[in-house]
């Protein structure tokens, strides 16, 4: 059995998730974690086995596989650059970088540095969301008419970093519409032209807080993607699939597709957080010695990071943009 050497930079909310994907897998073996706050990192390296480091290079020294960088948005690509120039692989939360130039500048460096980096899509390893993907391949709902994807519920960013336009790159489009568009993407296709839409947002918020993007895909297929950190539509359902002949929902806690007029067949158990994030992570690793074809790379992040710029650009000109824009 492989095992892959991990270094975790960042040990906030998302990393914490990281520490327990580490415990639970033998073939991920922790080589140390790096936080400017001391608790966070020991509180991490408690739940992984392994210790807080108190200097950057000093982890990046340990020349581990791959180096997992969960900190805000504005510190990825220098971060990048470093765990690169030091020899090791780069899995960066999402987004990968603020902008698309700032993704191509990430592929960049890992070609120089003769490494792979990429950003853990973690919604395509869903198990349920692979379900609806086999299904949708197969015909079973015949002609995809409309993909509906929707990430909203209440949380309160009003005293975070999120919601900084300087560290985050922008609202709750590059927030959650990261995943989202990635997620369509992963159904339907590269996306053609997208119209960006604010909902009036709270006043405590100098970004975006809700938003619907509607997309056209290059297929011609048409998707929408409502994106809220205040607006709880309390949906059970995250994913919407129609087709000619039927539907599927993907949901939270459980998951059906059916033809129509005819009975829902359950498909899954919805979205475990776990279970998708260790399986972006693992699948990252193997694809390091070529064990595995990786699902998810650089690409897919520089189509995501050019759907949020494209999405800034539409509100910006309150009209639809299209991505070949932005090369």
């Amino acid at each position: 059995m492989s095992t892959y050497r991990i270094a975790m930079v960042g040990a906030g909310g998302i990393a914490q998730a990281y520490a327990e994907i580490v415990r639970r897998d033998d073939r991920l073996v922790p080589v140390g974690v790096f936080d400017t706050r001391d608790d966070a990192a020991e509180a991490w390296a408690a739940t992984a086995g392994t210790e807080a480091v108190g200097e950057l290079d000093a982890l990046l020294g340990r020349r581990a596989d791959v180096v997992v960088i969960a900190t805000p948005p504005s510190t990825h690509l220098a971060l990048a650059a470093r765990a690169l120039a030091a020899g090791s692989n780069v899995l960066c939360e999402k987004p990968l970088a603020t902008t698309r130039n700032e993704v191509l500048a990430v592929s960049a460096l890992a070609n120089d540095a003769e490494r792979i980096v990429a950003m853990p899509a973690k919604f395509r390893f869903c198990a349920d969301v692979q379900a609806a993907s086999e299904l949708v391949q197969a015909g079973k709902i015949g002609e995809l008419r409309l993909i509906e994807n929707a990430f909203t519920s209440r949380v309160d960013m009003s005293n975070r970093w999120n919601a900084n336009a300087s560290i985050s790159g922008g609202g709750v489009i590059i927030d959650n519409g990261t995943h989202a568009f990635d997620l369509v993407a992963s159904l339907a296709g590269p996306i053609e032209s997208l119209l960006a839409v604010e909902t009036a947002r709270p006043h405590s918020m100098n970004v975006e807080d809700s938003a619907t993007v509607f997309l056209t895909m290059a297929s011609g297929l048409d998707a929408r993607v409502d994106l809220s950190w205040s607006i709880d539509k309390s949906l059970s359902d995250f994913l919407k699939i129609y087709g000619s002949l039927g539907e599927i929902r993907v949901g939270w806690r459980e998951s059906a597709w059916r033809l129509y007029g005819e009975p829902w067949q359950a498909i899954g158990t919805g979205y475990e957080k776990f279970a998708a994030m260790g399986g972006a992570l693992l699948q990252f690793c193997q694809s390091i010695d070529r064990s595995q074809k990786p699902l998810t790379g650089v690409r897919e992040a520089l189509a995501a990071a050019t759907a949020v710029d494209a999405s800034y650009e539409s509100l910006r000109r309150r009209t639809w943009v299209p991505l070949a824009e932005f090369g």
